[in-house]
């Protein structure tokens, strides 16, 4: 069984063997120790309430109970650009027109914004390779919208998440080597390696503050402005049906595009009830494919837990649950749990 669980400091060792195997363009978990270690602690005081809670960082790990360990981890940070300046590049058009000459040119620009300070961003999605079936990405990544709407006075009305873009096999950016290194004279992968270790507002400054005009760029590097990497596809998919949309922004580095979403219209927000628990007697077979599965979790805001359990356990009233998956939740009969759908299109549970 997995669970989804606030991250600890016995993740770490996990959580820097999942940073070190995963792709270049994962500048949220850089595979640094120490920079771990100092976001698992930043979580840690999170979730213990040692800090306000819209300066917060939301880290969530995914356990497999049979061995205890961390097989992979998401986030969410509560609000951006609060500490130092947030940037993108915002997508525009500069339309030049002259009757006498019988003219009319439009020219789509770059603009350097902060458009995204104060709002809510959710991130550092990785999970084990050996663990990239069965529903297991979904859980990851949708259990955080419950704890968003659930929590939501720790965040903002809207939640956006900046998406990998465009590079090679080598980590060559064809937007990075056409702009951003004749400002800042580095390769890709050094400006995305210290972006994650916290230093992209630095680089960001360096950056020129006037409207960049898309036609003296090269082709290469037009073409990739507001698409994702081949890998970042279906990641992008599921927020799409999850209701996130191009919101005409991209990442300064890479050209990647920013997707975002009201919480309240967010499809697992839309579609999620809540019901009283039922201890079963029995256990039972939890393991059905994903589309009959619902995800459940016990609402607790210092210790958030979300695993899944068959469809047919809901009633219009209650939810069954074996006693191994209540305590898991470190739940009781009574207790109220809010329940959504695992994925899209699968059959009513709303009795």
């Amino acid at each position: 069984m997995l669970l989804l669980r606030p991250i600890t400091h016995t993740d770490l060792d996990a959580l820097h063997g999942l940073a070190a195997k995963a792709e270049k363009g994962m500048t949220s978990l850089p595979s640094d120790r120490e920079v771990l270690a100092r976001k698992i602690a930043r979580a840690e005081e999170t979730f213990s309430e040692q800090c306000p809670p819209e300066a917060g960082l939301y880290l969530f790990a995914l356990e497999d109970t049979a061995s205890g360990k961390c097989i992979g981890v998401s986030g969410i940070e509560a609000r951006v650009g609060l500490d130092e300046a947030f940037y993108n590049y915002r997508l525009g058009l500069l339309v030049s027109a002259s009757r006498e000459l019988e003219v009319h040119v439009r020219t789509p620009t770059l603009h350097l914004t902060n458009d995204m300070t104060d709002t809510t961003e959710i991130g550092s999605l990785v999970l084990s390779s050996r663990h990239r079936r069965g529903g297991n990405g979904l859980l990851l990544s949708r259990s955080r919208f419950m704890y968003l709407d659930d929590f939501s006075h720790c965040f903002s009305e809207k939640v956006f998440a900046e998406m990998r873009g465009v590079s090679d096999k080598q980590g060559r950016s064809p937007l990075w080597d056409a702009l951003g290194r004749h400002f800042f004279d580095m390769e890709f992968s050094e400006a995305d390696y210290l972006s994650g270790l916290g230093n992209k507002s630095f680089i960001a400054e360096l950056m020129p503050r006037y409207p960049i005009y898309l036609s003296l760029l090269p082709q290469d590097a037009r073409d990739v402005i507001g698409q994702v990497h081949e890998n970042t596809r279906p990641a992008l998919r599921m927020l799409q049906q999850e209701g996130f949309n191009f919101n005409g922004l991209v990442d300064i580095f890479d050209g990647g595009p920013v997707v975002e979403a009201f919480v309240h219209t967010i499809r697992t927000v839309r579609e999620s009830l809540n019901r009283h628990v039922l201890i079963s007697p029995k256990d039972i077979d939890l393991e059905v494919p994903p589309e009959q599965r619902v995800m459940v979790s016990n609402r607790s805001f210092r210790d958030f837990r979300v695993t899944t359990l068959p469809i047919n356990c809901v009633t219009p009233d209650t939810v069954s649950l074996p006693p191994r998956v209540a305590e898991c939740l470190g739940v009781s009969s009574g207790d109220l749990v809010r329940l959504a759908p695992l994925k899209e299109q699968q059959p009513s549970f709303s009795g």
